[in-house]
């Protein structure tokens, strides 16, 4: 949640004690029946999941609030949650609370733009006030705090179940395009087969055999596989799909590679290597969706043709809360190391998408900052009118909506694929 599309402060009273003891009541009471059905039905570890989602959510704010505090920013409310106030509680200037949809929280901090009122005896104490190493340090805090969540679960990744030993390789997955071609089920591909060779040449990496496989759109090759201790020959014709505007080759199979656990030492410098190929990634990832070829991808996506380039464009697209919910479950029944995997990519990518330097994003303010600071001369300090970017801030906030109800249409007539098969 940004500094910029926080909830105004309430303008009425709060519910009286009574009013708010009863409405938290209500809320608990839903929370609990919610728990049940889900563990009647089986679904109460993509509950966790989505929990843990929502707690990312509340510490990215948290960390805009505790440094806010700690640079001396007034800080007047806490709230997880949106929309009508069920419980709060004020301790000293800052209320904390519930409100009533559980869909992440905000803390408001006071004076984030020279549009906003603040009360002359409050003015020193205001975010826009403060010096700019201050400004600076709040409104990253919440970006800075995703990628510490991110390196921790990467260290539990690595200590806890190992990383990939990439030299010893089974089937892990059997897929199909989007046009529902899959060679590799047409030649009787099973999970944990061993790929030996292919057309006489040895595949000793995962690596070998993709990019053999890549360079041969729509020609036959022969596999050697091992099944339970047994030889097999098999034959099958390639697919092509279309990536990237470039024909490749398509079998159909993905690799899944045995984990190797590491010592404390060796987990922290891979984890920080992961945790920077990841960065990049979802930075190029990101910046790739708004390229035109994939807006036009995207959009042959909505209009659900022609195929191979709606599936190009399904390997590059936003999830919505109903695909996040689904992808969450589908990681929850694998296993705790996929689910680790999948926090890991929320955090990187939440990330790096708050840090474009855009408004209502924590980028924006910092851009802001940063612009203000340049502006600033010795004993005379810049404020930016935020009127004036009021109408690019409005379309920003439109193309999020935007993108939000498309995946939300997406999400529920074409879901994406399980990723963790």
């Amino acid at each position: 949640m940004t500094h910029a599309m926080r909830p105004p402060a309430d303008t009425g009273p709060p519910p009286s004690r009574e009013e708010q003891r009863s409405n938290l009541l209500r809320f608990l009471l839903v929370i609990a029946v919610g728990v049940a059905i889900a563990v009647a039905t089986g679904a109460f570890p993509a509950v966790v999941v989505v929990v843990a989602i929502l707690l990312m959510i509340m510490l990215h704010e948290t960390g805009h609030f505790v440094t806010a505090k700690w640079t001396g920013m007034k800080v007047t409310e806490f709230f997880v949650g949106f929309g009508p106030r069920l419980w709060s509680v004020r301790r000293g200037e800052t209320e904390y609370g519930v409100k009533a949809f559980p869909l992440g929280g905000y803390c408001r901090i006071i004076g984030m733009h020279n549009l906003e009122k603040v009360d002359p005896s409050d003015e020193p104490r205001a975010y826009r006030d403060q010096p700019f190493p201050q400004r600076l340090t709040v409104v990253l805090a919440g970006v800075v705090t995703h990628f510490v969540i991110a390196f921790v679960l990467l260290f539990v990744l690595t200590t806890a179940f190992g990383v990939p030993h990439l030299n010893r390789w089974d089937v892990g997955a059997v897929t199909r395009l989007g046009t529902g071609e899959s060679p590799a089920q047409d030649a009787g591909l099973r999970l944990h087969d061993k790929v030996l060779s292919v057309d006489g040449h040895r595949v000793a990496r995962w690596d070998d055999l993709r990019d053999y496989i890549r360079h041969r759109p729509g020609q036959t090759v022969t596999l050697v596989v091992e099944r339970g201790g047994r030889m097999l020959r098999v034959a099958t014709t390639l697919a092509k799909r279309n990536p990237d505007g470039e024909h490749v080759g398509f079998l159909g199979i993905g690799p899944h590679f045995p984990l190797v656990p590491q010592g404390p030492v060796r987990a922290v410098g891979h984890s920080a290597h992961e945790l920077g190929s990841l960065t990049i990634l979802s930075g190029k990832a990101l910046g790739s969706f708004f390229a035109p070829s994939s807006l036009r991808d995207y959009g042959h996506q909505l209009t659900g043709e022609p195929a191979d380039q709606a599936e190009r464009g399904a390997q590059n697209r936003f999830l919505s809360p109903v695909g996040a919910v689904r992808v969450a479950s589908e990681a929850a029944h694998t296993g705790v190391p996929e689910v680790l995997e999948l926090l890991i990519l929320i955090n990187v990518f939440v990330g790096i998408f708050n840090l474009v330097p855009l408004l209502p994003l924590d980028g924006g303010h910092a851009a802001i900052a940063v612009y203000e600071r340049i502006r600033s001369r010795r004993g005379r300090p810049y404020h930016a009118d935020v009127a004036k970017l009021l109408p690019l801030t409005y379309a920003v906030v439109m193309v999020l909506l935007a993108i939000g109800l498309t995946s939300l249409w997406l999400d529920i007539v074409k879901p994406i694929a399980n990723p963790f098969q």
